[in-house]
This record gives C-alpha cells, structure tokens and sequence, in this order.
C-alpha cells in the first residue's frame, strides 16, 4: 500500500484515530472507540480500512508521504554535506515533534515481529528512508568529509532516540530545565535539543582534528 485516495470521511477518522492511539496506545484503542469520537459508524470504518492494522497502515502514509519527499528533495540539494545532514536532523525533529503521538505508537508499540510483518508500509517507509541517509553520508565519503567507518543504520536511531528520550522524560526535564510552558518547552526542542543532535551526529560522522 504505497497510495492511498482519501476522502473528508476517511480523513476524519485517520485524525481521530491519531489522537486515541496518542493517548490510549495502538492495543488500548478500539475500532469502537475511534467509531464513537468520530462520529462515524463501526461498519463505515471496517469498509474504509478493513481492519485497526489496515487503519494504522493509512495513517502512516498519510503522515509521513510528505517526510519521504523532503529526504528525496534534501539528498539533490547542492550544499555542503554537512549541512544537509543538520537540515535533515531538522526535518526529522520537526516532523516527530509535530506527530509526537503517532511517532511513539510507531517506534515503541509496535516492534514485534507479528507486527512488523503487518506493517510493511512503515517498514518500506524506514528502508527509504535509511537510503536518503546513505545516499547523503555516501556524498559526504566521496568529499572526503565523512569517515568511512561510520555505522549508518545508527544514524537514525540516534536521532530519533535522543528525542524519545527527552519527550518521554518530559516533566523530568521541565522541571530541571525550568521549561514551564508548552511554549518554552517546545522551543527548547526546536532550539538547543536539535542543535545537541546535530552536534552528536556530526561527531559520529566527521574526522577528528
């Protein structure tokens, strides 16, 4: 399931079904549940996605079709490898900072292997992923810029870990860097976490003076 046409009705219940399985998790939320908040019968769901698996499916295509783009766009983009790396450190955090809910779901709910066969849409979403990374650290390699050593699959986890770490730790972190409001919260994300990871990433990455 690479595309999928989506109509008022379906986009309705792909939002809503984002918000239970943010709140309740993936197994606490039920085609019932998501029925009742949308307003929108369980038989008229059942037809749209056939199954909560099929739905979850949808909806990660829904959310993430527009990351795949911008890896894609980034990796022709003439600039420095090194900058397209921090660029992409930021469109990674600004798309799970916006999509926190369904993020979490995604990377801690669900990484059985039952799961995982069912998932194909995300897992083909992670390998296309992982291939902009390459390509990028690949360029970076052919400048002599980047070690050849580096591990890539663990660029991304890295990344995407930090973040986990810091956001599932948050009322730790409020209070111990007094980020009070959801304002300064977020911005903190936006400001020094990311510019932490880039820095993280570009010692993984770049030879040592």
């Amino acid at each position: 399931m690479s595309h999928i046409e989506l109509n008022d009705k379906k986009i309705q219940i792909l939002e809503v079904a984002e918000k239970l399985f943010s709140d309740k998790g993936f197994e606490g939320t039920s085609i019932r549940d998501i029925s009742k908040m949308a307003k929108i019968n369980v038989a008229m769901i059942s037809y749209y996605f056939g199954s909560k698996d099929r739905l979850l499916e949808s909806l990660i295509i829904y959310k993430t079709s527009d990351l795949k783009l911008k890896l894609e766009n980034l990796l022709h983009e003439n600039i420095e490898p090194l900058e397209k790396i921090n660029k992409l450190i930021e469109i990674y955090i600004t798309r799970i900072n916006c999509n926190k809910g369904i993020f979490r779901v995604l990377h801690f709910e669900l990484n059985s292997k039952e799961r995982e066969k069912s998932m194909t849409a995300f897992t083909e979403l992670k390998k296309g992923n992982l291939k902009s990374v390459e390509s990028i650290i690949s360029q970076g390699q052919a400048k002599g810029v980047f070690r050849k050593d580096v591990i890539i699959p663990l660029i991304t986890p890295t990344i995407i870990g930090t973040f986990f770490h810091f956001h599932m730790n948050k009322p730790f972190f409020v209070e111990l860097l007094n980020l009070n409001t959801e304002e300064l919260y977020n911005n903190y994300i936006k400001t020094t976490l990311k510019k932490h990871i880039q820095q993280t990433i570009k010692a993984l990455l770049v030879y040592e003076n």
